[in-house]
C-alpha cells in the first residue's frame, strides 16, 4: 500500500525569511544578498565565516540578527591569549554550596560573534570548532548540550596577517559558508550616514519572530524535495572537482551535504517545496570555494578556487527534471 507523501506548506517560511530579512535590513543598508546568506545558513544549521576589512558591519549583522529573532547573543573576541575556557565556560568552586559549578561561555549563546578567529591559538581555536561541530561542550569530563538555534558567525581580516594562526582546510570545511560584505554602494553608505549619525540603528529594531520560529523554519526546509538527478548533479560536481588537475583538494562528502542543505533553504525561502539547479549554483560560491584547495602550479598561474568552481559549473551537464 503507498504511503501519501505529507504536504508541506512553504508560504509561511518565505513570509518570516522576508520579514527578518526586512528587519535587518534597517541596519546594514544595501546588503541584501549577504543577509539572506546569513538567513539560509540560520536555518540551515550551519556557521558562518565573514572574511572582510574592519568596519563594514560584520558585529551588526550578527547583532541584528540575533536581535531579530529574540535571542541572546554572545561575542567572543579572538586574542593570542584567549584560553579555551575563556569561549566554553570553567568550572568553579562555590564555597556557599561546597561543591563544584560550571558557568558556561559565551559558546553557549544561540548566536555566538568569534571577532578575528584567526588571532587565536589553534588549541583556542578548535575548542569553538568542535562546539560548532558537535553541538556540544565537554568540561571536566561533563557534557553540556548547546541549544537550538545555534550560530556562530566568525569573521577574520584578510589584509593583516601578522600575529595570526590561519585556519587549516580541516577547520575551515566546518563552516557552512564563507562570504564578504564588502563596501557598501554610494547610496547605501549615505543612507548609512542618515540612520546611524547621531545613534545606532541596532536601538530601533525589535523581534519578528521567536526560536521556536526558527526552528520551524529549519523542519520545514528539511522537508523540501531534491530529485534524485539533483543529487546525481551534486555527485557529478564533487567527482570533478576531485579529479580536476588544479586542485589539491576537492568537494567532501560534508561539502555535497552542505550544498544540498543550503539549497533545500533556499527553495524554501522562494516559496517552493523542491530544489532547482539554480539554487545550487548560486550557492556553489559561498558554500564551496573555501573547502577547495588549488594546487600550487595553479596558484602560479593566477587560479582561484571561485574561478575554477565556474568553469566546473559550465562544464557539468545539468539535468532537467529537477522538480521529480
Amino acid at each position: 500500500m503507498a504511503t501519501q507523501e505529507t504536504v508541506v506548506d512553504h508560504a509561511p517560511f518565505a513570509d518570516t525569511f522576508t520579514a527578518i530579512s526586512s528587519n535587518i535590513e534597517r541596519v546594514i543598508q544595501g546588503k541584501p544578498e549577504v543577509i539572506s546568506l546569513a538567513l539560509l545558513c540560520l536555518v540551515s544549521q550551519g556557521h558562518l565565516l565573514i572574511e572582510d576589512v574592519p568596519g563594514v558591519g560584520k558585529t551588526s549583522l550578527a547583532k541584528a540578527l540575533a536581535r531579530s529573532i529574540d535571542c541572546a547573543f554572545g561575542r567572543i573576541q579572538f586574542t593570542p591569549d584567549l584560553l579555551p575556557s575563556d569561549v566554553v565556560g570553567v568550572t568553579v568552586w562555590n564555597r556557599s554550596d561546597g561543591r563544584f559549578e560550571f558557568r558556561p561561555g559565551p559558546v553557549f549563546a544561540p548566536i555566538v560573534l568569534g571577532d578575528e578567529i584567526n588571532r587565536a591559538s589553534p588549541k583556542t581555536q578548535s575548542a569553538l570548532l568542535e562546539a560548532m561541530a558537535e553541538g556540544q561542550v565537554t568540561v571536566d569530563n561533563v557534557t553540556y548540550p548547546l541549544g537550538s538555534p545555534f550560530m556562530v558567525i566568525a569573521t577574520q581580516n584578510p589584509i593583516e596577517h601578522e600575529g595570526t594562526y590561519p585556519l587549516p582546510e580541516s577547520q575551515l570545511d566546518r563552516f557552512l559558508m564563507r562570504v564578504s560584505v564588502g563596501y557598501p554602494s554610494r547610496n547605501a553608505e549615505i543612507d548609512v550616514l542618515d540612520t546611524h549619525g547621531d545613534h545606532t540603528s541596532l536601538d530601533d529594531i525589535s523581534p519578528v519572530v521567536s526560536a521556536a520560529d526558527v526552528e520551524a523554519m529549519i523542519a520545514t526546509a528539511r522537508a523540501v524535495h531534491v530529485a534524485a538527478s539533483l543529487k546525481a548533479y551534486l555527485v557529478d560536481l564533487a567527482d570533478t572537482t576531485r579529479r580536476h588537475p588544479q586542485f589539491a583538494l576537492g568537494m567532501s562528502p560534508r561539502a555535497t551535504l552542505s550544498l544540498m542543505r543550503v539549497a533545500r533553504a533556499r527553495a524554501a525561502a522562494d516559496g517552493r517545496s523542491y530544489v532547482v539547479p539554480d539554487d545550487l549554483k548560486a550557492l556553489a560560491r559561498p558554500v564551496l570555494a573555501h573547502r577547495l584547495l588549488v594546487s600550487a602550479e595553479a596558484q602560479l598561474q593566477g587560479a582561484t578556487s571561485a574561478d575554477l568552481l565556474d568553469e566546473i559549473l559550465h562544464t557539468v551537464a545539468v539535468p532537467t527534471d529537477p522538480a521529480a
